[in-house]
């Protein structure tokens, strides 16, 4: 659909070519670039491009991959707010909790749940080396309630909602993920019915 209602082509990482601090796809050279890779994702799959993200090159990012290190689980322990959940950096807790099962364990750069401990045990804790602590973030559990009926019984629903401050804080976007396991996401709503991603809508009335 990017394509299709933006104009903007879909090309895999791997293609782009760098000539001095530009990019090329063939012979044309890419001036702005829609980010959608995922860090983690590229590691994982052991994905090589010919240019890092940090270089300095001629083009303008949508997004720029470094924001993805800043913003979402990095600036939650930062923020103190009634709405934000009880976070730290792992290797500046004061002291792990001993209500473990209300606190949830995250690495800081992952994404779909990759590495998310729900409830850890202390050992899940214990087992992570102290260099690579400053990469984790325990997070007091937000609870769900199942409050959407389905013909397979009530469901959770997690709703995120994109704001747009420019005068006013408008809502612009809404992404529903529905789900009865104990996360959200397909990979841990496996074999269920009536989970997953749901349109929402918002009303300007």
């Amino acid at each position: 659909m990017t394509e299709k209602l933006c104009g903007i082509r879909t090309v895999d990482i791997r293609e782009l070519r760098r000539r001095g601090n530009k990019l090329y796809i063939g012979k044309t050279p890419v001036e702005r670039i829609y980010n959608r890779a995922i860090a983690d994702e590229l590691i994982r799959r052991e994905v090589r491009a010919e240019f890092r993200f940090d270089d300095d090159l001629e083009v303008e990012w949508a997004g720029h991959p470094n924001w993805f290190f800043l913003i979402s689980k990095f600036s939650i322990p930062l923020l103190r707010h009634e709405t934000v959940p009880e976070s730290y950096f792992l290797d500046r807790i004061p002291a792990i909790p001993d209500d473990l099962d209300a606190w949830v364990l995250k690495p800081l750069y992952s994404f779909a749940g990759l590495g998310v401990k729900v409830g850890p045990a202390r050992r899940d804790i214990d087992a992570i080396p102290e260099q690579q602590r400053s990469q984790y973030l325990l997070q007091k559990r937000m609870p769900f309630e199942s409050v959407i009926e389905t013909p397979f019984g009530p469901t959770q629903a997690e709703i995120r909602v994109m704001y747009i401050w420019v005068d006013d804080l408008k809502p612009v976007n809404v992404i529903v993920r529905m789900g009865r396991g104990r996360m959200m996401g397909v990979d841990h709503n496996r074999d269920m019915e009536w989970v997953g991603a749901s349109a929402g809508f918002i009303s300007h009335a």
